[in-house]
């Protein structure tokens, strides 16, 4: 089964045909972060009206590389939400139109076990149950996974995403929209110990995230500071130690709790090089697998939707044509295909 996979949930257009023989076949993105960047952040409609002039041209990009037509394709997956309105009513009504001409099925797909099964389409994919690492801008959480659509939330952030908090340390620090990778390229330059930063409920006893204090410490540096470029570099450093340090003990406590000896990390975040390095260390340490998505992979992407929706298609759920987008959707919501 060919699978062709759309994600249109914030400010990437993203296209995929998964083969459920083949595996992956080809996929392309395009990315709205230079028209946002203007803005310094994601404007709704601006975002909605350029998945429109993407989409098909993407599509037909995807399927001259695989080398396949229209009609090879045997079903459309699509991101039903979480995420804005309108850029999800994009690929919504692209893959039902294209479905009902083709008269094929389709099947909407919750965004985040997108990213939560991303690294399953690596060469080695790690087997289940796993602990995942949710990790972007709008998420940080950790879940037990037992199998498609079996998903245990362990802990979550209580306010700021660690993703979330990166982007405002970077406006803080007068760095350019995106801000976390301009925050982990600055942090490279800075030098430790010289700004202490804390790490938010690092012994809180439970598997819950906390960013807002962590945010609110470096704006306090930045004040009483002169900030110059040695300076701002230092911050970006404690700040990018003060999460990864939070992320790793949160990931080692939940693999304790759970029993589990396997990792995987996904979203935005999971390309930080400072996390991965973190974790790897971690793993030799206490004896467990960590498995990342390739980068392209860790921010959103069709290859990630193509892959949910054919391993949910495998036991023929399906949708019916139907013009329905779920802005807030509840990962937990979810059930076994």
């Amino acid at each position: 089964m060919i699978v062709l996979g759309i994600e249109s949930s914030c400010d990437e257009t993203g296209i995929a045909l998964y083969d459920t023989n083949h595996g992956l076949l080809a996929h392309a993105l395009h990315s709205q972060i230079r028209m946002h960047a203007e803005y310094g952040g994601v404007v709704p409609e601006l975002a909605s009206r350029d998945h429109i002039r993407r989409v098909l041209p993407l599509t037909e990009s995807v399927l001259r590389d695989a080398g396949l037509a229209l009609g090879d394709i045997n079903a459309i997956a699509y991101t039903q939400g979480p995420g804005l309105s309108g850029a999800l009513l994009v690929g919504t009504s692209v893959a039902e139109a294209l479905a009902f001409t083709l008269n094929i099925p389709t099947i909407g797909v919750h965004h985040l076990e997108g990213h939560l099964l991303a690294p399953l389409l690596e060469e080695n994919p790690p087997a289940f149950p796993f602990v995942a690492l949710l990790v972007s801008g709008g998420h940080t959480q950790l879940m037990r996974v037992s199998g498609i659509g079996e998903y245990e939330l362990l802990g979550d952030t209580l306010d700021d995403a660690a993703g979330e908090a990166f982007d405002k340390t970077a406006k803080l620090l007068g760095l350019e929209y995106p801000g976390g990778p301009a925050v982990s390229r600055l942090a490279e330059l800075g030098k430790p110990g010289n700004y202490k930063l804390p790490r938010p409920m690092l012994n809180s006893g439970n598997l819950d995230f906390s960013f807002s204090g962590l945010k609110t410490a470096v704006l306090t540096a930045v004040t009483a500071s002169a900030m110059d470029d040695a300076a701002k570099a230092d911050i970006a450093y404690a700040f990018q130690e003060a999460v990864v340090d939070v992320l790793t003990a949160k990931c080692v406590a939940a693999l304790n709790q759970t029993g589990l000896e396997r990792l995987i990390v996904s979203g935005g975040v999971g390309a930080n090089k400072r996390l991965r390095e973190s974790l790897n260390r971690a793993a030799g340490k206490n004896r467990f697998e960590v498995s990342y998505p390739r980068l392209e992979f860790c921010t959103d992407n069709g290859a990630m939707i193509a892959f949910a929706g054919a391993m949910r298609l495998k036991n023929n759920r399906q949708g019916n044509h139907a013009f329905t987008v779920r802005p807030r959707w509840d990962l937990a919501e979810l059930t076994a295909p």
